[in-house]
């Protein structure tokens, strides 16, 4: 129990301490898995999981359920055993990208447990999510220039699409430790929303 009260406590360091509600529950424990009963399912001890979480070599649960359930991503190991393990991975992670301090901040951000903004948290994911918002802020700054463009407009859909694909649905609590909107009430729901209303 005291390894699961340190990452609790770590967990509220990193995202403050906000309550969940029913429905933010109902929300978690359809996308994520209990750390608990994912551990089990691989053959491996949670404790052990949640040593590496403290030690900084594992992402933090995404969240803790009303009950104090650890919600993990369900494809928590892949990246390690697609690095060749636990010791490996943060080489293997930063090495996606060129700039070694951009690297460095994705790694602190993906061991946050933050990463709930895809589906699936991996370099390649994180890296075309970031690319998206790319162009649509391009692609929106043009349509603020000409609103009457048909050509921008189909590839601010197209893109936003591409992001709603990568992206689930959020729940309130996000936008409470998020501060504000989510990236997908920004760069999905309130391009699709502009997109209808325009001339």
């Amino acid at each position: 129990m005291q390894l699961k009260r340190q990452v609790a406590e770590r967990y509220r360091q990193v995202n403050g301490d906000h309550s969940m509600t029913e429905a933010d529950d109902a929300y978690v424990s359809a996308q994520f898995a209990v750390l608990d009963e994912l551990c089990t399912a691989h053959g491996c001890d949670a404790d052990d999981v949640r040593r590496l979480m403290l030690d900084r070599r594992l992402p933090l649960p995404g969240y803790l359920r009303s009950d104090g359930a650890e919600m993990v991503l369900v494809d928590l190991f892949a990246l390690a055993e697609q690095a060749g393990g636990t010791d490996a991975l943060q080489a293997w992670f930063t090495g996606h990208w060129a700039d070694e301090g951009v690297g460095a901040a994705e790694w602190d951000a993906y061991l946050s447990g933050r990463y709930v903004c895809l589906r699936s948290v991996g370099p390649a994911t994180i890296r075309r999510k970031d690319e998206l918002v790319a162009a649509i802020r391009a692609a929106l700054a043009n349509l603020d220039v000409d609103p009457t463009d048909d050509g921008t407009a189909l590839r601010l859909s197209a893109l936003a699409d591409e992001l709603d694909a990568l992206t689930p649905a959020f729940t309130p609590y996000d936008r409470l430790r998020f501060g504000g909107p989510t990236s997908r009430d920004t760069y999905v729901d309130a391009v699709r929303a502009r997109l209808r209303e325009r001339p």
